[in-house]
């Protein structure tokens, strides 16, 4: 009886192994190994007080942010060019279990003045730090767009999370930096906005906000900007490869004031195998255009060793892959200058939490503004399973 027992068993397990052989078989050979986002919910907004005072600085100029989930606090770096305080950044909580979103639930809790190599902060228009991203080693990643008009190269440097201080420079690429003949290198005010780091620690990207001058025109009504994202091996501290990423064309609505601003601001890297959000932000002369894009580097050139786009048929040249995620001018909110984001803690029901800020230029028309989403982040896995049982639901 035991005999037949087993026998019986025996092709059951062979059933239940068979198409887990088969799906990790087909697994292992598709093309993009990548996460995906398939959904994003929005959960509310909150604004920092106008013109807050702490710790003897004008809070404001948010152009980046990062999130400690060990400590479950936020790193904001502010792009305050050394006219109202030293360069710094500064440490936030923010609780958004709350609805609707609190004022109060944004906390500062410190604030870090940078110091260079040797200690010294550093000089009014020095830098202009714009991205800001965290380490596994209790340090930041910060990124400056210099000053192209005064030959300032814009640098990305970590320091020390508690001190504030210098410890490591990246090198450049010359293709990106200003030269006196204004023919190559970064546009003025339109450079390293972004920073992210791979979750394994072990990339690093950044990306012009507008084309290098010798790759392209800087964004224009209804004309998009070539930039380029640059990725670094930390584990040398080098530089290895670059990428196209072409800006989306954005038409003005009623622009009569004549002033237009659009590109990159920021990107946050999602998995280790090139799969990216990026935020694009526009000034179209009535209010901003705020859009969230899935990108991926699958099957994009690398164009590291091209140091001019019009110089080469860049027409034949791959792009990132690029797919909108969401156009917050849909939302019932009034967009102010969003320039960062960082995925922050798990929510209660298990998904995602995402957090925008915004950089209020330090002018009392704006406003710091921080906005939460609820984003559902797929493994690839789950996205095969839905091939083969198209109700199947996680």
């Amino acid at each position: 009886m035991q005999l037949i027992k087993k026998i019986v068993v025996f092709p059951r397990i062979i059933y239940f192994l068979i198409p887990i052989i088969i799906i990790s078989f087909v697994f292992a050979n598709l093309p993009s190994n990548g996460v995906e986002v398939s959904s994003i919910e929005f959960l509310g907004e909150a604004t920092l007080p106008k013109g807050l005072i702490f710790q003897k600085t004008e809070v404001g100029g948010f152009s980046g942010i990062t999130y400690n989930t060990k400590d479950n606090l936020y790193y904001a770096i502010s792009d305050d060019r050394g006219q109202k305080a030293a360069a710094r950044f500064y440490t936030l909580k923010i609780d958004f279990s709350k609805r609707p979103l609190q004022k109060d639930g944004i906390i500062p809790v410190s604030v870090t003045t940078l110091l260079n190599e040797n200690g010294q902060i550093f000089r009014p228009g020095e830098t202009d730090t714009e991205g800001i991203a965290l380490t596994n080693k209790a340090t930041v990643f910060i990124s400056s767009e210099g000053n192209a008009e005064k030959l300032i190269n814009p640098f990305i440097k970590e320091f020390s999370l508690s001190s504030g201080r210098e410890i490591v420079t990246l090198p450049i690429p010359n293709k990106f930096l200003p030269d006196k003949t204004s023919q190559k290198g970064i546009r003025n005010n339109l450079a390293f906005e972004s920073l992210t780091i791979t979750p394994d620690n072990k990339h690093l990207f950044t990306a012009t906000e507008n084309a290098l001058i010798q790759d392209g025109v800087a964004a224009k009504p209804n004309i998009g900007s070539p930039c380029r994202i640059l990725q670094y091996n930390l584990l040398n501290n080098q530089s290895e490869k670059e990428f196209l990423y072409p800006t989306q064309p954005i038409a003005p609505f009623l622009n009569l004031i004549g002033k237009f601003a659009s590109g990159l601001p920021d990107l946050l890297a999602l998995d280790n195998q090139g799969h990216f959000l990026s935020l694009e932000r526009s000034f179209t002369g009535l209010g901003f255009a705020i859009s969230l894009f899935q990108v991926s580097l699958e099957g994009a050139d690398d164009i590291h060793n091209i140091d001019s786009l019009l110089a080469v048929d860049s027409k034949k040249i791959k792009p990132v892959k690029k797919k909108l995620l969401l156009d917050l001018r849909k939302l019932d909110v009034l967009l102010d200058n969003i320039e960062g984001l960082t995925l922050g803690p798990k929510l209660p029901d298990g998904q995602q939490s995402l957090i925008l800020i915004s950089d209020n230029n330090f002018n009392s028309l704006q406003r710091t503004q921080i906005l939460v989403f609820k984003i559902k982040i797929e493994h690839p896995l789950i996205r095969l399973l839905r091939r083969f049982i198209p109700n199947f639901n996680l």
